[in-house]
Formats: structure tokens, C-alpha cells, sequence
């Protein structure tokens, strides 16, 4: 466990030092930028010494590996956010634990979210997730809706009991106009952002980039950003 704690406090430093490279790079201040360490693939002890390390908020994308790892670190003081694709059948459970939902893409699944969240006596935080690969009323390769669609489901999610629409989220295009352009993808989300904030002014996270891509996230804008291999380093998967 040392030596685990010494490269993941390694790789930890390394990812800190370019965000706030990053920043300064930008005119920003470091603490315009939130880290999310994503622990997808990781096991639960991975997470223990990341709060440890300080680390304060996590991400997770299957539920099935999720759920018993959340179990395990209930202790910590850590903000849980869920990533991946959701289907409705897995909402029960991801509401038990998560507390923002980045991935929110269609009208049922806001439904599900709210009946659930209600249930629990929680709020759960909601970012829509754009795919700018999609067509107009499309959905992307990788989830999420167009551009085109944000204003109806925000309207949803705020109007939605137990739920709290945080802001937008979006995964760098593989296919379409943006395919690497990851720097134009991030300011055409800071755009939408904008737009966004004209109605829910209070929907100001924007989450966007990950290990190989944070720098032109941050450049572009955004208040979070996504890293998993860069802090943990690549292992097999759980399971």
C-alpha cells in the first residue's frame, strides 16, 4: 500500500501541476477549476487513499462496480458523481450514493431520476450531457443529446422535484465537425453554457475534459474536469 500511495500521490502532484499550468495559461485562478478524479476500474482502497491525498470528489460510471465501492468508502468525505450511460432499471441504486449525475440525456430518465430521488429525500445534482456529434434531435455515439434539445430538458430537470440542474457536460467527439477538435468541442459547450445560463442562471458547471485533453478544457473554460488514468494509472477492470 506504500508504494501504491506514493504513485498515486505521484500522479496526483503531476495532474495539479498541469491544471494549474493550465490556468495560469488561461488568466485563471486554480480555484476556478474542480478536479474529478475518475475511479472507474479502481478498487475502493485506491479511493481511501485518494481522500487521503485530499481528493474530494470521485467519478464512477457502472453502477455494478459502483454501489459496493461507494459501500465500502461511505466513511470519507467524498462527492460521488455518476458518468457513465444510465438506464432507468439502475436509477434506484445510482440514487443511493451519487450526488450529481453528469449524464442526463433524455426526458425518462429525468422522470426516473425525480420519482427516486423524492423517495430517498435527496436532491441530486443534474448536467445534461451534449453530444456534439449528434444531428439536430439526434443523440450522440457515446450518449448525450444535441445541442438543440438542452433547452426543453433543462427546463425539465428544474422543474423536476428532487433534482437540481447543475449545468452541462459533454466527452470530446470521436466523429462529426469536432472529431479532434477538442479545444473548438469545449468552447462550443462554453457557448451553450452561456445560453443556458440566460434561464437557469444558477447552472454554471461545466464539465469537460479528461487526462489526455484537460489543458484545452480548461483554456476553453470549464469548471471541472474529468481525470482517471493520468491519477490512477491503467489496470485491468473490476470484476
Amino acid at each position: 500500500m506504500t508504494d501504491r500511495r506514493t504513485e498515486l500521490a505521484g500522479n496526483l502532484a503531476k495532474v495539479e501541476e498541469r491544471i494549474a499550468a493550465a490556468c495560469a495559461a488561461a488568466g485563471r485562478a486554480r480555484e476556478e477549476v474542480t478536479l474529478i478524479v475518475v475511479t472507474k476500474t479502481y478498487p475502493a482502497d485506491d479511493v481511501r487513499v485518494l481522500s487521503e491525498l485530499g481528493v474530494r470528489q470521485v467519478a464512477e460510471n457502472r453502477d455494478q462496480d459502483a454501489a459496493p465501492k461507494h459501500a465500502e468508502c461511505a466513511d470519507l468525505p467524498l462527492e460521488w458523481h455518476f458518468v457513465g450511460q444510465l438506464q432507468t432499471n439502475k436509477v434506484r441504486s445510482v440514487v443511493g450514493y451519487a450526488d450529481v449525475v453528469q449524464s442526463v440525456d433524455r426526458d425518462r430518465l429525468v422522470t426516473a431520476l425525480s420519482k427516486e430521488a423524492v423517495r430517498a429525500g435527496r436532491e441530486i445534482g443534474c448536467l445534461i450531457q451534449v453530444a456534439l456529434d449528434a444531428g439536430a434531435g439526434g443523440r450522440g455515439e457515446r450518449g448525450g443529446i444535441a445541442p438543440d434539445g438542452i433547452g426543453e430538458l433543462a427546463d425539465l430537470i428544474a422543474g423536476s422535484p428532487g433534482l437540481r440542474l447543475d449545468g452541462l457536460m459533454t466527452v470530446a467527439p470521436l466523429t462529426g465537425e469536432y472529431a479532434g477538435r477538442e479545444r473548438a468541442a469545449f468552447e462550443r459547450l462554453m457557448d451553450l453554457s452561456t445560453d443556458l445560463r440566460r434561464t437557469h442562471p444558477a447552472a454554471t458547471m461545466v464539465s469537460a475534459g479528461m487526462s489526455a485533453d484537460l489543458e484545452e478544457a480548461v483554456a476553453a473554460g470549464a469548471t471541472h474536469v474529468r481525470v482517471g488514468s493520468a491519477v490512477l494509472g491503467v489496470r485491468a477492470r473490476l470484476g
